[in-house]
Order: C-alpha cells, then structure tokens, then sequence
C-alpha cells in the first residue's frame, strides 16, 4: 500500500495552478484575447501569478535534497525562460508564434522567479539555524 504525504498538495495544485494558468496565458496572447485586452488586465494577470508564486515557494515543505533539486530546477527554468522569451522572438516572428512563446515565457517567469526566491530564502535560514 501506498502512503501519500499530505503536507504539499497545497503547494503542489497551487503550482500546477500556475503552470496552467501561465501556458493559457501565452497561448491567449494573439489567438483568443485581443491586444488591447490583455495590455488591460495584464497587470492582475501577472499579479495572480506571482502570487501563486508565494503561495508555492511558503507551502512547499521541501529540506536537504529536496529543497537543493527544487532550487537547481528552478534556477534553470528562470534563466531558460529568460532567455528563450528574448531569442524565441527574434527567431520565430517570421512564423508568427513568437509572440505566444515569449508571453508564455513570461507567465512561467512570473510564476517561478517568486517560488524560487521564497525556497531559497527558506534553505538559507534552515542553515543557519535561526
């Protein structure tokens, strides 16, 4: 029998939350929503994301091991986020998807870079036992 650990799945469905919430934001960027739509509640959209964020990096119960491959993952999400939203323009705005990505990009940033800095600030202060 399997024994699931309760103590993040807070944590976890908030950040499945935001990944979702965050690749239906960039796919919405020119198909479903309109420019001007989203410039206007672009600031709440981002807002909930990054409180998501918070949300995820406060809930989540991650010590040692844990915490190191959450830190390493996350700093490779921000840092290919980064600069996948900065090149995938240049490079596929002939085919007109560069936009979506590069939003997407975004979304996943905002959703991320809070989560990251919250974990890692945790892990600081378990070392040093304070």
């Amino acid at each position: 029998m399997v024994i699931k650990s309760k103590e993040n799945s807070m944590g976890a469905w908030a950040f499945l939350a935001g990944v979702i919430l965050a690749v239906m934001i960039g796919a919405s960027a020119s198909s479903f929503l309109s420019i001007d739509s989203i410039m206007k509640y672009s600031t709440q959209i981002y807002a909930i994301l990054v409180l998501l964020g918070l949300f995820v990096g406060f809930s989540i119960k991650v010590a040692g091991k844990d915490a190191q491959t959450f830190l390493i993952t996350g700093a490779i999400l921000v840092i290919v986020s980064r600069f996948g939203m900065e090149s995938v323009t240049g490079s596929l705005i002939g085919i007109g998807i560069g936009d979506v990505v590069s939003s997407t990009f975004a979304a996943l940033l905002a959703l991320f870079v809070p989560a990251t800095i919250i974990v890692a600030l945790k892990s600081v202060f378990s070392i040093t036992k304070i």
